[in-house]
């Protein structure tokens, strides 16, 4: 699908605008299941104050969404209409610490978070090391991994609202839960701050080989995949109910159930974005009709179909 050209009507009323615009840009290359229509406009900010410029002069009635580095996120075939906002890791990527706190972009990758953390001797954010996406989907989904998440480590975070205002989020403010922030799912967040605590060294280093040795052993993080499918029900994990329903390996076009580790799914080479998100509920179906729980989507799944 080809959407209609806005650019030039957008950069007409951005003069100032400095981070670029693109038409009808595939969005498959930017997720990790690498499926998927276009954008039809394609937004990178240059900093935070272009993306509030940017914001505060776009159109409300066009849709919006942001996009990390797509681990956990199925694009439709049929494309996202509207913009669709990319932080780019040169603008929004930066890492630092001062005594025990770490800073970070909401671009910056998870796992640069706690190398960035180890190097200053802070633990407590180790957990990051097992998660593939960026800070800034952390903080809307309440990332977590091996025990851990987020909302344990945050002490605030900044973000920019659909009309270009900037705000500040305390811990409190981001209203956790598990997989989610209550915060307006407009608010595009651009920075967060965590507390470390001090540790020796060879302690912080032995959690995170441990951390990369049970995604190694355990994921299929060498497939097109995008992570957990699904949340885990309370009191229950998703991957135990999905193998009880006999859906480990199993297929559906070119997408299929991993076998290393059932709640992932997997574009084995030709899958479309409807084969993914059609596998998915079908092993919602399965295991709703078996175990009579439902499973709700951990993965986000944006756009239209083809």
């Amino acid at each position: 699908m080809t959407f209609p050209d806005i650019t030039p009507d957008l950069k007409a009323a951005m003069p100032d605008l400095r981070g670029r615009l693109l038409a009808n840009q595939s969005l498959a290359e930017l997720t990790w299941f690498r499926v998927g229509g276009p954008a039809q406009v394609l937004f990178t900010p240059m900093d935070e104050d272009d993306l509030a410029y940017f914001l505060a002069h776009l159109p409300e009635q066009l849709p919006l969404y942001v996009v990390g580095v797509g681990s956990n996120l199925i694009v439709r075939d049929g494309g996202m209409p509207g913009v669709v906002i990319r932080l780019s890791p040169r603008g929004f990527g930066e890492t630092g610490t001062q005594d025990d706190i770490v800073s970070a972009g909401a671009a910056a990758l998870d796992k640069r978070v706690a190398e960035t953390a180890a190097a200053a001797n802070l633990a407590g954010l180790e957990f990051f090391f097992g998660i593939p996406g960026t800070i800034g989907g952390a903080l809307r989904m309440n990332a977590g991994a091996n025990g851990s998440e987020t909302r344990d480590v945050l002490l605030g975070a900044t973000g920019v609202s659909r009309d270009g205002k900037k705000h500040t989020f305390t811990n409190a403010d981001m209203k956790f839960v598990y997989r989610n922030s209550g915060v307006d799912p407009s608010i595009i967040f651009t920075s967060a701050r965590f507390r470390g605590a001090p540790a020796a060294p060879e302690a912080i280093r032995a959690r995170m080989n441990e951390v990369q040795t049970h995604r190694e052993t355990a994921q299929p993080i060498r497939e097109k995949t995008g992570g957990s499918t699904f949340k885990n029900p309370p009191g229950n994990s998703a991957w135990k109910l999905i193998d009880a329903a006999g859906c480990r390996g199993l297929r559906l076009g070119g997408a299929q159930v991993s076998e290393m580790h059932c709640n992932f799914l997997i574009n084995t080479g030709a899958a479309t974005g409807h084969d993914i998100e059609t596998l998915g509920e079908t092993v919602r179906a399965r295991v709703m009709e078996i175990s009579g729980i439902e499973l709700h989507w951990e993965i986000k799944r944006i756009g239209i179909p083809r």
